[in-house]
């Protein structure tokens, strides 16, 4: 299972930093590709965690994602 740690910066100008975890992937980069893909879509949905809470990230509330480099704190 690979983990990412995305800085996502929403139309309202707001930064949230999130994990997200996938479950089949081998590698980071296989994340990060599922992760803008996903993004791509028009019903666009990741479910990701904030802290201790699950949040579900709607694609059309974005517009744009950091991966977060390593040693990033929540």
């Amino acid at each position: 299972m690979a983990v990412i740690v995305l800085r996502v910066r929403l139309i309202s100008g707001d930064n949230l930093d999130l994990t997200y975890e996938e479950p089949g992937a081998g590698s980071e980069d296989e994340v990060i590709d599922h992760v803008v893909a996903t993004l791509a879509e028009d019903p666009g949905v990741l479910r990701c965690q904030h802290g201790d809470r699950l949040l579900v990230l709607y694609a059309r509330g974005v517009s744009a994602v950091e991966v977060a480099p390593r040693g990033a704190v929540l």
